[in-house]
């Protein structure tokens, strides 16, 4: 048998099968829905209530929710583009349309605590007249639907990046809406007309961190790079390990929607014969030390020591 410089590649996934499902929305998809009805809801109460009390502080948290219900808009927009399967143009589909989401969710609620916090410091000095019964009826309204919104959510968060994107939306409404409720409360006990920005810089603290975070995710996902969980260069070990493979290189791992690993790498097997790679042996091997590691979808190329020139070969993680 004459032997050549090709290799042979092999692609492998048990998670891939979306026929059948494209007519159904998943249950994160209706929460979404559920939750942007929720929103726009409470956006109309407090946008009314707001002006009819004169509470800067129900307007300002109209325009939050009216920024949210956008979010959310847009999240479930992704998640319904998010079931369109594969195609010859979307060879992978459309999941990363979610991670786009996530990215603009996270910007636009960090964006939201930093204007939280200024505004806060321009009511430290200029408190004004509030009907504080009203503010606390339509901030216990709010309370109510923005408590069913986030119970919706919670079950989902952890189906996607943009499920928990909308999610930190939600919790930014529901804290925004205790805040109202605790402001108009000491107003009302105390008049100390303050209390709202005291609770305002404390909402702003609970909000940040996490949508920072959950924007760095989709950054590290859109940037491609390896998963926080994925350890490349055990992965590159492990795979040494199999019998009769030499070396590892090309390896990459990365996910398309920050829940799903997958790979591909180079295996130079150590074997004069071409019907071992063709038997599969090492391929079945390699996979499953992968799937040790979580990752279900992988494209393996294995080569001969033959195709050793042709390649920069790497031992070690770099």
């Amino acid at each position: 048998m004459s032997h050549d410089h090709g290799a042979i590649h092999h692609s492998h996934s048990h998670s891939h099968s979306q026929h059948g499902d494209h007519n159904h929305l998943p249950g994160s998809t209706k929460a979404l829905l559920w939750v942007l009805l929720f929103t726009a809801a409470v956006f109309l109460v407090e946008l009314v209530g707001g002006f009819l009390s004169g509470s800067l502080a129900l307007i300002s948290d109209a325009m939050h929710m009216l920024s949210d219900a956008t979010g959310l808009m847009l999240a479930a927009v992704a998640a319904v583009l998010a079931l369109r399967g594969a195609s010859a143009r979307a060879t992978f589909g459309y999941k990363r349309v979610e991670v786009f989401a996530a990215l603009v969710n996270g910007a636009a609620v960090s964006a939201i605590a930093v204007v939280i916090v200024w505004r806060a410091v321009v009511r430290l000095g200029q408190p004004g007249q509030v009907d504080t019964t009203m503010m606390l009826v339509v901030g216990s309204i709010g309370l109510v639907a923005n408590a069913i919104g986030a119970g919706i959510l919670h079950g989902h968060r952890g189906e996607s990046m943009n499920v928990e994107g909308a999610f930190l939306h939600v919790l930014t409404d529901l804290l925004g809406s205790v805040a109202v409720i605790v402001a108009a409360v000491i107003m009302i006990t105390t008049g100390f007309m303050q209390a709202d920005s005291v609770a305002s810089f404390l909402i702003a603290a609970l909000i940040l961190p996490r949508s920072l975070k959950l924007f760095a995710r989709a950054v590290r996902v859109l940037l491609e790079q390896a998963p926080e969980a994925a350890d490349t260069a055990a992965i590159n070990a492990s795979l040494l390990t199999i019998p009769q493979v030499t070396a590892v290189h090309d390896l990459h791992v990365w996910s398309l929607d920050g829940n799903e690993i997958l790979a591909t790498c180079h295996l130079v097997v150590d074997t004069p014969h071409a019907h071992v790679l063709a038997e599969c042996g090492v391929l079945d091997a390699a996979q499953q030390r992968l799937q040790e590691f979580g990752i279900r979808h992988s494209t393996i190329q294995l080569e001969t020591t033959h195709h050793l020139a042709h390649e920069q070969v790497c031992n070690h993680d770099s």
